[in-house]
């Protein structure tokens, strides 16, 4: 009895620790060859989709439904990711051993849903710095009436249940030919008329009547409004490669943190050149290809985590935005409104068709975008509208 007890004592550990052997190798992308009853060294390919249950093609053949971990031998793959409905989604991918790498896949809708937002005419539209309010004007129109016309802002952020964010109206009176200016905390509005420069509050109604005249501080609050602007940006250039900081600094016309902070997208106002591994390189990064040598007059990303650096346009395109997702760019052209991956792949055509261009703003839960359109029709005054693109 005790040599039983023994034997069945040394027969757990052993498959205990075979069993242990096994799935530590398996996590790191072993595989059992049963031709060579050999372990091989894989890589795992991680690969989710919005929407999900999408099919996942590797050099053309199908593998998975997306939200799938695919085993796969070293080497150069063609990935693809399709659904009915949505454009596909297409990247060449190297796999190295016994490491993961993750693709985030999101997928755009062929034909979008266009709901108008506003009714009696929008002119004008003026974003914040961080994408979550509007401001625009209603002119005097067939559709507007005297309690409309005005100066009116929105959040671009959609509220729970229960709650509206609806256009609110700050002011009254013909503001189609004043400019305004929405300060960096999205709570105040520079309002420039033929009667004078007005400080008013982006949240609530204030009359013409009631209205300040700030024309003398006018200077005051610019200048007050760019130190907030510049030392935000300083904070976060501070985190930055000392080559990346110096470059977005003295040889960038405009720049741009993604919304989670980790990328920046910018303009080159000059030539520079990015030495390669600024920092360590990380298990998985991009293999995407990048552009170390940065020409005047072309658009970049740049990713802080990866050190990465990504040519997005070889024009000059000043209306490139963010998406709140930090994975793609918004791209409004005359004609056209398009969506990319934030390094210059997958670009679609999420709009095609008359607009105001370059009036596309992204909202901020990434499922729409706001359009200035008046839908082709040359007598009627434009509106906005959401574009369900996801």
């Amino acid at each position: 009895m005790a040599k039983i007890r023994v034997f069945l004592f040394l027969l757990t550990i052993v498959v205990v620790g075979f069993f242990g052997f096994y799935i530590s190798y398996y996590a790191r992308g072993y595989r059992l060859n049963l031709g060579t009853l050999k372990f091989e060294p894989n890589g795992i390919l991680v690969i989710k989709s919005e929407p999900d249950g999408a099919s996942v093609y590797i050099n053309g053949t199908l593998k998975a439904a997306t939200n799938a971990n695919l085993s796969l031998p070293p080497g150069v793959y063609d990935v693809e990711v399709k659904k009915d409905g949505y454009f596909s989604w297409y990247k060449r991918l190297t796999i190295e051993k016994e490491i993961v790498t993750n693709a985030s896949v999101s997928l755009f809708r062929q034909v979008p849903s266009l709901s108008p937002l506003t009714f009696s005419g929008s002119v004008n539209p003026v974003v914040g710095d961080d994408g979550t309010k509007i401001a625009f004007t209603v002119p005097p129109s067939a559709n507007a009436g005297a309690d409309k016309i005005g100066l009116y802002t929105m959040d671009t952020f959609s509220l729970p249940l229960g709650f509206t964010n609806e256009p609110k109206r700050i002011t009254d009176g013909d503001q189609s030919h004043s400019t305004y200016q929405i300060s960096p905390d999205n709570r105040q509005i520079l309002l420039t008329t033929s009667n004078g420069i007005f400080l008013i509050d982006s949240g609530s109604f204030t009359p013409q009547s009631q209205m300040v005249n700030s024309t003398s501080q006018k200077d005051l609050i610019l200048k007050g409004w760019q130190n907030e602007r510049t030392t935000r940006d300083a904070s976060l250039i501070r985190n930055l490669p000392l080559q990346v900081s110096d470059l977005l600094t003295h040889k960038t016309s405009n720049f741009t943190f993604s919304p989670d902070e980790n990328m920046v997208l910018y303009q080159a106002s000059g030539s520079a050149n990015l030495p390669d591994d600024l920092i360590r390189p990380l298990p998985g990064s991009s293999t995407q290809r990048q552009e170390r040598n940065i020409e005047s007059g072309k658009t970049y990303v740049y990713d802080l985590k990866e050190d990465r650096n990504f040519l997005v346009s070889d024009q000059t395109q000043p209306a490139i935005r963010w998406l709140t997702t930090s994975k793609h760019l918004l791209i409004s052209e005359p004609g056209k409104v398009e969506v990319m991956d934030y390094d210059g792949t997958n670009k679609v055509v999420v709009y095609s068709g008359a607009y105001e261009a370059p009036n596309a703003f992204p909202y901020t839960n990434a499922t729409k975008i706001l359009i200035l359109t008046n839908l082709g029709g040359d007598s009627v005054v434009p509106n906005l509208y959401t574009l369900t693109v996801k």
